[in-house]
């Protein structure tokens, strides 16, 4: 075993920073005995140093995260504290002064993720991020790995613990959104702004990241079709039930059917209780992957917290130390099939849609023809009286596969029907 440490350097000690930093002294000689070599905290950067963190000799402790990064004699740095900037910067300036990079930031790599890896490759360092996407779960080494032989068409999951475990309470009890809200937040799923996760930027960033490595293909986070879930009702899933389904919060990157073009989304949508998405309980991710060879696969497990996302860290920890003893650099970015990305309006789909109808005869006949006039073929439909206002009815309607922008184009013209009172909902329907 090679005697000279390797040095490491921490950017952030927060909730994941404190755990990397506790499991690199626990399990110091199991992760020696790993690398082939003892690995060695050399430096932690904070922003508030006055604070107690257990475990770290404080003399560690700076906030001059510029200075630790550019020592010199750092070979890894472990970025942990989010955000754009001073992030990007960091990283940058860890590769121009011989260190490689492991980060957990999603919203830096889904958008400068090709920056980074050119830098990367040009200093000839190691770029890793497993802990970017899905907390523990490990995805990103076998998307980029494991399968790097085959062909991934579709990749489509559950990748944010918080708006899981919001609808998974709405599903199983009944309750509201915002009542289900403030159950995540009370039991500290939910941050006190949930906006990045309830409105879905976390997801789409990263979606971001699972599409580029899976299609070899640079998508951003601005190529992300994003829609939050903050517009779904307890209403919503009593259709769903009806229809034998439940609604999820779903990450969905996948080839267009003729091979040409990705696109990736994120919004809810409606998926049959039979499918293996539809049992993710709680907090937890789930990320269901199609290939040509492998087929179906599934990987499952905490998304989200301190101990499972400084488990990804550390695994990247191991492999980046490994590649620095051999003198190799691992897989960087594979964006030889520069396919273009597709938008909304081109993905093909199934929706259920919800009206707010006159209770008279005719209404039916009507819709149909709306739908028929724009090429959206109807699958089931459903009416029934509102025992709430008298002379109005719920109608239902289940499409067969269309383009979204044949779907915007019908409900808009459903709007504009004297009998149609209102839209209540528009959901995708997935997994089938």
């Amino acid at each position: 075993m090679r005697t000279r440490p390797l040095k490491v350097a921490l950017l952030g000690c927060g909730v994941v920073g404190s755990e990397v930093a506790r499991i690199m002294t626990t399990h110091a000689d199991d992760l020696a005995a790993r690398i082939g070599a003892p690995v060695e905290l050399a430096g932690v950067a904070v922003r508030r140093p006055s604070r107690v963190r257990e475990g770290i000799d404080p003399a560690l402790v700076t906030t001059d995260a510029t200075a630790l990064v550019k020592s010199g004699d750092i070979d890894v740095v472990i970025e942990v504290i989010g955000g754009i900037e001073p992030a990007r910067t960091l990283i940058t300036t860890a590769f121009e002064h011989g260190a490689s990079v492991v980060s957990a930031n999603k919203a830096l790599l889904a958008q400068d993720g090709a920056a980074l890896h050119a830098a990367a490759e040009e200093h000839g360092a190691d770029l890793y991020y497993e802990a970017a996407v899905a907390g523990a779960i490990p995805l990103i080494r076998p998307l980029r790995e494991s399968l790097a032989g085959d062909k991934i068409n579709r990749v489509m999951g559950i990748v944010n613990g918080t708006t899981n475990f919001i609808l998974d309470k709405m599903d199983s009890t009944g309750a509201g959104y915002q009542e289900a809200l403030d159950e995540a937040t009370a039991l500290g799923y939910a941050e006190a702004d949930p906006t990045a996760d309830v409105e879905a930027f976390d997801a789409a960033a990263k979606a971001a990241i699972l599409a580029g490595i899976a299609f070899h293909t640079r998508v951003r986070l601005d190529d992300v079709y994003r829609e939050g879930m903050t517009e779904v009702t307890a209403s919503d899933f009593r259709s769903a039930k009806e229809m034998g389904c439940t609604i999820k919060l779903l990450a969905i990157c996948e080839r267009t059917a003729d091979g040409g073009s990705v696109t990736a989304r994120v919004h809810p949508a409606m998926i049959p209780l039979t499918h293996p998405l539809a049992s993710v309980r709680g907090a937890y991710n789930a990320v269901f992957v199609e290939s040509d060879a492998a087929g179906q696969l599934m990987f499952y497990g905490p998304g989200a917290g301190g101990a499972p996302t400084a488990s990804a860290v550390l695994g990247d920890l191991v492999a980046v130390c490994r590649n620095r003893i051999g003198g190799s650099t691992g897989p960087g970015e594979s964006a030889y099939a520069a396919l273009p990305v597709s938008p909304m309006g081109d993905v093909v789909t199934r929706y259920h849609i919800s009206l707010d109808v006159a209770d008279k005869p005719g209404v039916l006949a009507q819709v149909a023809t709306v739908f028929a006039e724009h090429g959206v073929s109807i699958d089931t439909v459903r009416q029934q009286g509102r025992q709430d206002s008298v002379g109005e009815a719920s109608l239902v309607v289940v499409t067969h596969r269309a383009l979204d922008a044949s779907l915007s184009g019908t409900v808009e013209a459903l709007r504009k029907l004297d009998t149609v009172r209102g839209v209540a909902s528009i959901m995708r329907v997935e997994g089938e």
